[in-house]
């Protein structure tokens, strides 16, 4: 027999053929080549398990909120805009280029103050014509009546001739009406609020083109749906925010509700007073919050901690389901009148999908 060395080193007898391994053997290689698998297939079962216990067997995370004594405010929403108690929307009457414009914004005007003028070259055109109809048609007259005195005309012809005077006169003074719209006046004695119009642009028939009012005092006109509109009564106190004051306390009163709503936005107006100090000016946006009903001393938790007539109160890592008995609605807070005591925590926003004693995950909610 001849020995020689293969490539790893290993001694081969040539002639020999070498052993197969015996069934053992074979287990122990099999067994070999699947443990580095099955060893990450552990490792993943057991990451797959402390994720499932992180984040589903610990139960979601919930913020808890104590239930505490205050003021439960029950409001009607509505939205407006601030304006002058006395005011009025200049407007042109009819469609021409604007010639002159009185640059008079925040100045004060008295009544029938011109504010601007309109191209009126045509209808001052058609007044001289109708002016010289009218002298002819005096001539005329004149003529015809020392014709009458001496037998020479008939009274039908001078009564004709002073039925045509009377129509041009009567034309003449429609002209006159019609050539005062291309003048623009103020309507009353104020400031003038706002200028919309420039020199050189068109006009339009009921295009505003000024504002003239009496700046103080002031009051907010606001829409209020129809469905709220019963729980509105003159007198009662109104919350405002505005963007221009976010940090103030801003407060009106209901002063007038208007009969009439509005089929089509189903909306009623009303119009809310501000106090002579008010910051407000007229022309902001205002929201406001009509406040129908108010009680001191009442249990209050998060609206959003309410679902179904029911909150979900913190049972050390297990939410609880309570029944409550609910009184005055508010948009951030709800007065609970039964079912609930002080100080009990409760969740605040409850999860979607929350049952009662479903394990919880409490966390600080975010003031």
């Amino acid at each position: 027999m001849q020995k020689r060395i293969d490539r790893r080193g290993n001694a081969e007898v040539s002639g020999v053929a070498p052993r197969a391994p015996s069934g053992w053997q074979r287990n122990l290689l099999q067994l070999a080549r699947m443990r580095k698998p099955l060893l990450a297939v552990a490792v993943l079962l057991v990451a797959v398990a402390a994720l499932w216990w992180w984040r589903v067997a610990r139960g979601p995370e919930v913020a808890a909120v104590a239930a505490m004594r205050g003021t439960a405010v029950e409001i009607v929403y509505a939205t407006g805009a601030v304006e002058p108690l006395r005011w009025a929307k200049v407007t042109s009457l009819v469609r021409n280029r604007i010639l002159e414009v009185c640059y008079c914004e925040g100045k004060t005007v008295a009544k029938d103050d011109v504010l601007a003028r309109l191209d009126d070259r045509e209808p001052r055109a058609q007044l001289d014509e109708l002016r010289a109809r009218e002298e002819f048609a005096k001539r005329e007259m004149d003529r015809v009546t020392q014709l009458l005195g001496r037998g020479a005309a008939t009274i039908q012809t001078h009564e004709k001739i002073g039925m045509d005077l009377r129509q041009i006169q009567a034309l003449i003074s429609v002209q006159m009406e019609k050539l005062a719209y291309y003048t623009i006046t103020a309507p009353m004695d104020g400031v003038v609020l706002r200028r919309d119009g420039e020199v050189g642009e068109i006009a339009e028939p009921g295009q505003v083109l000024f504002r003239v009012g009496v700046p103080r005092p002031l009051e907010i006109v606001a829409e209020v749906n129809e469905v709220d509109i019963p729980r509105v009564a003159v007198g009662q106190n109104v919350l405002l925010r505005t963007d221009a004051f976010l940090e103030r306390r801003l407060e009106g009163t209901v002063r007038e509700l208007t009969p009439m709503g509005d089929a089509v936005a189903k909306t009623y107006r009303i119009r809310i007073a501000l106090p002579d100090d008010t910051p407000l000016i007229a022309g902001m946006s205002v929201e406001a919050n009509v406040v129908t009903r108010e009680k001191n001393g009442a249990l209050l938790v998060p609206a959003d901690a309410v679902q179904d007539g029911s909150v979900f109160i913190i049972d050390g890592s297990r939410a609880r389901r309570r029944q409550v008995a609910l009184g005055i609605r508010g948009a951030s807070a709800v007065e609970i009148v039964a079912g609930l005591e002080d100080g009990v925590q409760v969740a605040s926003p409850a999860p979607l999908g929350l049952t009662d004693g479903d394990r919880v995950r409490v966390v600080t909610r975010a003031k």
